[in-house]
């Protein structure tokens, strides 16, 4: 841990690096282990930096968004943890209908930035629970609507940590992924092109949107949101409760009973409940119905 946290002083900004860090602190699981460095570059060149150096000096990293969808093993993470939390500016032309924002920034908040000019397009992703950066990797949707409907353009850094801007057409978006994980750029930031709209019809679609989320999903629980993928031709919740898993449990994890797509951490979990979880589910469903379920969550570190 010391080793690492010597070298990052070499590429980030003293302030900017914590050793140790909790990592349930940034998930929305609310557990996993400690990180051996957690980095929060604020520019570009500083970014760059840290990438370049964890890949010439072989150091294990992972980019952070908010950590919505993510699983950190309770014994932590050997490397370091690349938060993005510093890349949050948001510009709204409102004359050209161009939202531009940073890949750290909530989709909340661009839905409410988008609200606030009166720009519709983007109610979609009021309720998601991630950042700019991960819905553009991940073409992130809801409810009929996806990021590749919005997308203008992305501002990546290459491997070989130069930045350039690549238009939506040039990503490959398709259903949860595009070339951005393949050809290891990183978001920074985005370009966003929504359409004239009246505040109280968008206003009204994101209200509709929001209670049908509290409605039908553990909203009141520590979650990763959906926790499998969707196989095709299936759903996997509906999957789940055919093999009478609605509210199966082990240790503080849990089936939720009001969503069976969604394991939630009930009482206390550990990275390992939800783990053993997720991989009886699987097997459970697979001799159900020969379906083989897919973890949408990503997992990271050692459990």
């Amino acid at each position: 841990m010391t080793e690492i946290y010597e070298k990052l002083l070499d590429a980030a900004d003293k302030d900017h690096i914590k050793a140790g860090e909790e990592m349930w602190k940034h998930t929305s699981f609310k557990v996993g282990g400690p990180a051996a460095c957690f980095v929060t570059p604020t520019e570009e060149k500083e970014l760059s930096q840290v990438l370049l150096l964890c890949r010439r000096e072989k150091i294990p990293y992972f980019v952070l968004g908010n950590g919505s969808n993510l699983l950190v093993g309770d014994k932590g993470f050997d490397g370091v943890v690349i938060s993005m939390d510093g890349f949050k500016e948001c510009h709204v032309d409102r004359e050209r209908g161009i939202v531009h924002a940073g890949a750290g920034l909530s989709l909340a908040r661009i839905a409410q930035e988008a609200y606030k000019a009166s720009l519709t397009g983007f109610e979609f992703a009021a309720g998601i629970p991630g950042t700019l950066g991960g819905a553009v990797v991940m073409n992130a949707g809801a409810y009929g609507s996806e990021m590749k409907e919005v997308l203008l353009s992305a501002r990546v850094l290459t491997p070989e940590g130069e930045g350039k801007e690549v238009s939506a057409k040039d990503l490959s978006l398709g259903y949860r992924t595009s070339c951005i994980i393949p050809n290891q750029y990183l978001v920074t930031s985005a370009r966003i092109r929504l359409k004239d709209g009246d505040n109280i019809s968008i206003k009204s679609r994101m209200d509709e949107l929001a209670a049908r989320r509290k409605e039908k999903q553990p909203l009141e629980y520590p979650s990763a949101g959906s926790t499998f993928k969707r196989p095709e031709g299936y759903f996997a919740g509906k999957l789940i409760e055919d093999a009478g898993l609605r509210g199966f449990s082990v240790g503080g994890a849990q089936i939720s009973e009001k969503h069976c797509g969604f394991v939630i951490n009930k009482e206390h979990a550990t990275a390992a409940d939800i783990i053993s979880l997720c991989e009886q589910v699987k097997e459970r469903v697979r001799k159900k119905s020969g379906v083989e379920l897919e973890m949408e969550v990503k997992t990271l570190g050692n459990f």
